[in-house]
């Protein structure tokens, strides 16, 4: 098999970054498990459970008639959008301003992430996006040549971002700000105080604000998670965009189907883009879907109740030296407590010997593809875990590991701090002063 290609792919492509969740998975195969102790996997954000019955029974209807084979609406199937929409009233309030004609699916929340802002931005022009970000928006950001403007969030502030330092980054050419709460990777669940205050600064700055909720079912605390869509408020439709997924809520993350809320104005160049990446969003699973989504309510509630349950324990059940920065939605981070390892080096020494697999904070914050791939992951490598640690304490941002809690039962928590307590005897790492005392 030929090693090269007789043609150079995109510059594109070859400046971002390497997908991250593959990388966690390679240095999970050089792990050895045993009847006693499986491999334990916290690190991607998939339900882990599977839809109910019902929804199971719907989709093998849905896929056999020969109704689904067709295409859809470019926007979707009218009876899941208005369904949708009384789901969002449910989730916003009765009073919600949102209509059928505002929604638009789309194959997943990612596709609805990348027609938005192709609709919106031009190479060269700017996003700002906190970080830690979500990998695959920063990812296809820079496939499209849109330039990314860092939110840096702080541990001191729960990583949740700042609406003044955010107003010191917007130029001339900034398009978006751009959010995810609950947030990934950081579970830090955005208050809608902050979120009507980067709704004002969008409007003030004449940019858009999207806003990623696909983690929206999980929050448990503050319900409404904003005002946003309140007739009270002013217009949202001129600057506010609503992405959403029914892949964490609904347990079928295979099936792809996202959603986007916004001025009808805007969804007619969504269109455009629509058009050309997916003419129509999958049909067996919106058919499916439509005449049950009220139904599963409960469904929903009930998973997310699991879910905060599981980040109880997680938090109840980690070693004292490792501390919880922020938490909520699907996701924990976690500050580790060695003082001169990164956290790259710690997640994958943790995936390799104790196998337990988790994503460090680096592959949230990375702007561009490492060139090299060090000796030590690439593939038949011979572990070497002598002179990981630096001569001096390592940076903050260094220091945090995201944590899947969603994806794991309880039991699987409780062993995954066992070995988290467990990897500081073995490792023999330097751990944080104020820990050991």
């Amino acid at each position: 098999m030929a090693a090269t290609l007789g043609f150079r792919v995109s510059r594109g492509v070859l400046s971002t970054i390497s997908p991250p969740i593959p990388q966690a998975y390679q240095w999970a195969t050089r792990y050895t498990p045993t009847p006693t102790r499986p491999l334990l996997d916290m690190s991607q954000g998939v339900p882990g459970i599977p839809p109910p019955q019902e929804v199971q029974d719907a989709l093998g209807v849905a896929a056999s008639s020969p109704t689904s084979f067709g295409y859809s609406r470019w926007d979707g199937e009218p009876a899941l959008r208005k369904a949708l929409v009384g789901e969002m009233k449910v989730m916003y309030g009765q009073e919600a301003d949102v209509h059928v004609d505002d929604i638009a699916l789309t194959a997943g929340c990612n596709l609805a992430f990348v027609a938005t802002v192709m609709s919106l931005a031009d190479a060269g022009d700017e996003v700002v996006l906190p970080v830690p970000w979500y990998f695959n928006h920063q990812m296809s950001l820079n496939l499209l040549g849109i330039k990314v403007i860092p939110l840096h969030t702080l541990p001191e502030d729960g990583f949740t971002p700042s609406v003044d330092r955010c107003r010191m980054l917007i130029t001339p050419t900034t398009k978006a700000i751009v959010l995810v709460t609950p947030n990934n990777p950081t579970g830090a669940t955005y208050s809608p105080s902050l979120l009507a205050a980067f709704a004002n600064l969008a409007r003030e700055k004449n940019v858009a604000l999207i806003v990623d909720e696909t983690y929206r079912d999980f929050v448990m605390s503050v319900l409404p998670p904003h005002n946003l869509f309140s007739p009270s408020e002013p217009a949202w439709r001129q600057n506010f965009i609503h992405l959403f997924s029914f892949s964490k809520s609904y347990c079928l993350p295979g099936h792809r189907l996202g959603a986007i809320a916004a001025s009808p104005v805007l969804l007619t160049s969504i269109k455009t883009v629509l058009d050309c990446l997916q003419i129509c969003p999958p049909r067996p699973v919106q058919l499916a879907l439509a005449p049950l989504l009220s139904s599963l309510r409960i469904f929903v509630q009930h998973t997310a109740k699991a879910v905060d349950v599981r980040h109880l324990l997680f938090k109840q059940s980690l070693p004292p030296n490792w501390r919880i920065g922020a938490q909520g939605g699907y996701f924990a981070f976690v500050r580790h407590p060695y003082v001169r390892v990164s956290a790259r080096d710690v997640s994958r020494r943790l995936a390799v010997q104790m196998g337990v697999v988790t994503l460090p904070s680096a592959f949230f914050c990375e702007e561009e593809r490492r060139e090299q791939v060090e000796d030590e992951e690439s593939e038949g490598a011979v572990e070497k875990w002598d002179g990981l640690e630096s001569e001096k304490a390592v940076e903050e941002d260094e220091r945090w590991i995201r944590f899947s809690v969603a994806n794991v039962d309880d039991d699987k928590v409780r062993r995954v701090c066992e070995r988290l307590g467990e990897s500081e005897q073995v490792f023999g790492w330097e751990l944080d002063a104020v820990s050991t005392s």
